[in-house]
């Protein structure tokens, strides 16, 4: 249940009873790392839902993120290793900056910044 929408909570915020979601994985993604270990690749954060900057690309707020791509033995942000391809309108030379600001966007290398708990 999305928080806010009848739980008898309408402040936003998910009460203490709410359904846990399933999120489905990679069966050789790693595991979730602590909340502020570095990322490993675990997918958990993107499959559970679009960071902000996938919400204002992709205009959608629940759900996994569809720039959510399995690299063979991780998952990676794909607005991250190839902007053009959910960009269309990227010129090639925008390429570079696109990269640069979707990292700062997502706060790529600051460490895993998902609420689930570890696995």
């Amino acid at each position: 249940m999305k928080p806010g929408r009848g739980d008898g909570n309408e402040d936003g915020v998910a009460s203490a009873t709410a359904a846990a979601r399933i999120v489905l994985l990679h069966a050789a993604a790693p595991p979730k790392p602590p909340a502020g270990a570095p990322c490993n690749g675990c997918g958990v954060c993107c499959a559970a839902e679009p960071c902000p900057l996938a919400m204002i690309v992709f205009r959608r707020r629940y759900g996994t993120c569809p720039a959510l791509d399995w690299q063979g033995e991780r998952y990676a942000c794909g607005l991250l290793l190839a902007p053009e391809r959910h960009l269309r309108w990227l010129p090639r030379c925008g390429r570079r900056l696109a990269v640069r600001f979707v990292a700062r966007w997502i706060a790529a290398g600051r460490g895993c910044d998902s609420g689930a708990p570890p696995s």
